[in-house]
């Protein structure tokens, strides 16, 4: 259960640092409500779905092959590293808008949606922190555990997604930079937390070559 956990946080905190989406969730919740900003995350964590499939589908074939398990580990350190760094001194940069024009659901679905499809570092970036995770769990637990975790890294992007929502919406008169500020601080350390530990790890697969 503990393991289940640490792999929902995982999601949690690859979906917790302010960009892009979680900067278009905190619009569209201020303007439009909850709805909005759910299903705009709803639609980016569906592309992050489509891509961990791709993944999964290409790499967990030749993830036992220990020159790759250590390139992923020391990959997603470098994903993970960067991303957290990058969420540390990029938090000044959200901005909130206060206009509240009407706009269908599905436009905050397709928005969020294509907004993650059409980065071109998020299928990098799933490969090396998902990749990662395909590495460790294949070294040490069967594909039957490989599907739960990469379901609680889902549900760790749903979950924020939910929080999120909420923060726009029914916490409105609380949601100041300050309290931004610090979910991304904490969003940022935790993601170069884990890229110590694939660091880690992969420094100890390339040593036992």
């Amino acid at each position: 259960m503990t393991v289940y956990l640490s792999y929902v946080l995982l999601g949690l905190s690859l979906a917790a640092p302010i960009g892009p989406i979680n900067a278009a969730q905190m619009d569209r919740g201020i303007r439009y409500g909850f709805w909005h900003s759910y299903l705009t995350g709803v639609g980016a964590a569906i592309a992050d779905g489509f891509y961990m499939l791709i993944v999964y589908a290409g790499v967990v074939r030749f993830i036992e092959v220990p020159i790759v398990q250590t390139f992923l580990w020391l990959f997603g350190a470098f994903v993970l590293l960067y991303s957290g760094i990058e969420s540390l001194i990029s938090i000044r940069g959200l901005e909130m808008g206060t206009n509240r024009k009407k706009e269908p659901l599905y436009k905050s679905f397709v928005s969020g949606f294509f907004m993650s499809l059409s980065n071109p570092l998020t299928i990098l970036f799933w490969l090396g922190i998902y990749g990662s995770v395909l590495a460790k769990i294949a070294a040490t637990s069967g594909r039957g555990q490989l599907v739960l975790y990469s379901l609680a890294i889902f549900s760790g992007l749903l979950i924020w997604d939910i929080t999120m929502a909420a923060l726009a919406t029914g916490a409105k008169r609380f949601l100041t930079s300050v309290l931004l500020t610090a979910i991304s601080v904490l969003s940022g350390l935790s993601l170069i937390g884990f890229g110590l530990y694939f660091g880690w790890q992969g420094i100890i697969a390339l040593l036992s070559w």
